[in-house]
């Protein structure tokens, strides 16, 4: 496959990524709210496949989910903290980019997942924070328990059922997909 191929199909799974990214938060039936946390099953999922495909698509993929919160009518805080989940694509489609077997061991599985969620909840706790000291999200709760519990570790549980997901969907179309991809399992693909 040529490289004008190869961009063209990139840019039709990125437009297909942003679309389910931005259905998903408007339609889910499963979501869960305990101020200020929003958890809506499988809203990450786009995001995560986006980041298996190149960090350009997954880029693209991350601002279209974004749109989908705003779109949806979330508050300012939700539609913020999945703007900065940028940080944590950013890195973690550039480390799957660099080394593409990344995914394939236990090990490598584990300590990706962990990094980009630790940095996925330590940004979400971040942009929380600012709208707790800010006035804008109930403090009776405390710091502890609305920041570091909900918002911190709810966002690294939210993060790994998420990748599960996502792993489970990528892993047979990574067998079939012929574009130069970043995440195969087998045999690293370049």
């Amino acid at each position: 496959m040529n490289q004008k191929n190869a961009q063209l199909q990139k840019l039709v799974i990125a437009a297909l990524l942003c679309a389910i990214g931005i259905i998903i938060p408007i339609f889910m039936p499963f979501k869960i709210t305990l101020d200020p946390m929003s958890f809506t099953l499988a809203s990450h999922v786009a995001v995560f496949v986006a980041m298996f495909v190149s960090p350009g698509v997954a880029v693209a993929v991350e601002l279209g989910t974004t749109v989908g919160f705003l779109l949806a009518g979330f508050p300012p805080a939700v539609v913020l903290r999945a703007l900065v989940q940028i940080l944590f694509v950013v890195v973690g489609a550039y480390v799957l980019a660099r080394k593409p077997g990344t995914l394939n061991s236990f090990a490598g599985m584990s300590v990706w997942v962990l990094g980009t969620g630790l940095l996925h909840a330590v940004a979400e706790a971040l942009v929380s924070t600012w709208f707790y000291f800010g006035g804008s999200i109930d403090q009776s709760k405390g710091f502890f328990t609305t920041i570091i519990l909900l918002v911190g570790v709810g966002t690294l549980a939210h993060h790994i059922v998420d990748f599960a997901i996502s792993y489970i969907i990528w892993r047979p179309i990574s067998k079939i997909i012929r574009i130069p991809a970043s995440v195969h399992f087998g045999k690293a693909k370049s």
